[in-house]
């Protein structure tokens, strides 16, 4: 609560002083207010410009990139928030300031001293290793799409059940189910031409949907027969899929 209460009562003017000594450390000439940027600092013929704020926003980002257009280099100056940074979007917005190529200074402000941290530098965005930091999951998006067999979302949606490669394969085994009742492990298989995750999408049994008869052998819950009315179009998707087969 402190440190809450702390953070409401600091002010951009209260980042000012902090910011000026860290790059008047570094050699720099510093002054404020200089044609509505926040901080000026020169050396050499290398203008860096730093917009202060008392939290990390948008407003903050848009000055930010308009100020790109006429300095070597560009920070955003805020208070450091311990609890913001544990959270998943903090790690989201670092990357976007990456993307934009703006520096992150943190300052933290106390009763008898000041301490700024550069946690961002403002060097170029090395889009290639960001994408190669990301193969993992690029995999599994690439692998979920090959997995399914048709668009059965509507893009946006929210709180709603989505089909996913998991969900249709699940879908897929109750049909075989549905058609011929309790089968065993392999004969789900054989009939609906089945994936090998098939046993353990069973055994799991993560919607419900499935009762095991004996060892190896599964049939239809009475939940199934309820929920799956809710796929109306894969259920004869799959269905037609079946008598085919046979």
């Amino acid at each position: 609560m402190a440190e809450k209460e702390k953070r409401q009562k600091l002010k951009e003017v209260d980042l000012y002083n902090p910011v000026r000594h860290y790059f008047e450390a570094l050699g720099y000439t510093v002054n404020s207010e200089v044609v509505h940027c926040d901080v000026t600092a020169v050396k050499d013929n290398v203008l860096v410009v730093i917009e202060m704020k008392t939290s990390l926003n948008l407003d903050v980002i848009l000055q930010a990139t308009q100020r790109q257009k006429i300095s070597d280099f560009t920070y955003i100056a805020i208070p450091k928030n311990s609890n913001a940074m544990r959270r998943k979007r903090w790690q989201h917005i670092c990357h976007l300031l990456r993307r934009l190529e703006l520096g992150l200074l943190l300052v933290t402000v106390g009763k008898q001293k000041f301490f700024v941290e550069e946690v961002i530098q403002p060097v170029l965005f090395d889009r290639s290793k960001s994408i190669s930091s990301a193969k993992r999951k690029r995999k599994t998006v690439i692998h979920e799409i090959q997995e399914r067999h048709g668009d059965y979302n509507t893009g946006g949606s929210h709180r709603k059940k989505l089909v996913t490669s998991y969900r249709e394969t699940a879908i897929q085994i109750a049909v075989v189910l549905k058609e011929h009742g309790p089968c065993s492990i392999k004969r789900i298989k054989e009939i609906g031409n089945l994936p090998d995750k098939t046993g353990r999408i069973l055994s799991d049994n993560f919607y419900g949907w499935f009762e095991k008869v004996k060892r190896g052998v599964y049939q239809l819950s009475d939940k199934a027969l309820t929920e799956l009315e809710c796929y109306q179009e894969l259920i004869d998707y799959y269905t037609q899929l079946v008598r085919e087969s046979e």
